[in-house]
């Protein structure tokens, strides 16, 4: 594998599209918004900087890594001597089936599709294409460059050789594979997301505030982040989208989202991206700093 295409150049997006260049691999970071494209190549520029402050990396692999970039802002272009395309693009099953429609009918026949998604079954994505065998999760952790994780994740046809391809790639890119198979949250959400919806739930029955919280399981559990936090870092949009494929997926209560939860998302409050959650948060403040809704 050497071309690798990268759908989608939000956070995920171009955290994918950086570990794969960085690592030698020529990569079309594809999005409909050019803006967002800048803005990516901006944060993987910056990101690189950081490595090289921290010296995991040099001037001259800065640049290595950078010019093996190109972006498009169409799928078709993009993806036409791809060997691998990974998918990124926000957490909508809509919006996957749509985006993976068009690229079983742009890239060639070789070529595996790969899905970021953190929940969406792996095997409904691949039933909308021609080559539901050749579709497989690819579930990076945020942030990218940093996260040694990739949870893999088989569809119900995913071939062995194609699972095969993607353990040995990730490996390649530093990474530490493990292969789960596809039932609603994988293993990762599945276990983490019904913890944070239980601190959300104990701070909407007043049990405990939001820094005894997280605190507690800091320092309780040597959690490197408190699950609030964490929340607030993923996105409360996200979590909620993720418990809402749970709960429908199992149609077991426990996955039920805390009413809590679907208030603040109505209200646009999700977390570091829209500056509030269960912290507040503003430019070149890295203290943590509680929401007033929860003092």
């Amino acid at each position: 594998m050497k071309n690798i295409s990268v759908i989608g150049a939000g956070t995920m997006g171009n955290g994918i599209a950086h570990v794969f260049a960085q690592n030698g691999f020529t990569v079309s970071l594809i999005d409909v918004n050019a803006s967002q494209l800048e803005k990516a190549l901006a944060t993987i520029s910056k990101n690189l900087d950081r490595q090289i402050a921290k010296s995991l990396l040099t001037e001259e692999g800065k640049k290595k890594t950078l010019s093996q970039l190109s972006t498009y802002t169409g799928i078709t272009a993009g993806v036409q001597n791809a060997d691998l395309i990974v998918e990124a693009a926000t957490e909508n099953i809509e919006l996957k089936l749509k985006i993976f429609k068009q690229l079983d009918e742009a890239a060639p026949a070789k070529t595996i599709l790969a899905t970021n998604t953190s929940s969406i079954s792996i095997t409904k994505i691949a039933a909308v294409t021609k080559r539901p065998e050749s579709v497989i999760g690819m579930h990076f952790m945020n942030p990218v460059p940093v996260m040694k994780l990739v949870e893999i994740i088989n569809g119900y046809t995913t071939k062995k050789e194609v699972t095969e391809t993607i353990v040995a790639l990730s490996i390649q890119l530093g990474k530490i594979p493990c292969v789960v198979n596809d039932y609603p949250g994988f293993i990762a959400n599945r276990i983490l997301m019904p913890m944070i919806n239980e601190a959300i739930y104990s701070l909407f029955e007043g049990v405990a505030g939001v820094e005894e919280i997280d605190t507690i399981m800091k320092l309780g559990m040597a959690h490197p982040m408190g699950p609030l936090q964490l929340a607030d870092f993923i996105g409360l949009d996200v979590c909620l989208s993720i418990l809402n494929v749970l709960h429908a997926g199992f149609g077991n209560p426990k996955y039920a989202a805390c009413p809590l939860l679907v208030n603040m998302v109505t209200a646009g409050k999700t977390g570091i991206k829209s500056g509030e959650g269960f912290y507040v948060y503003s430019a070149g403040n890295k203290d943590l700093i509680v929401s007033n809704r929860f003092k």
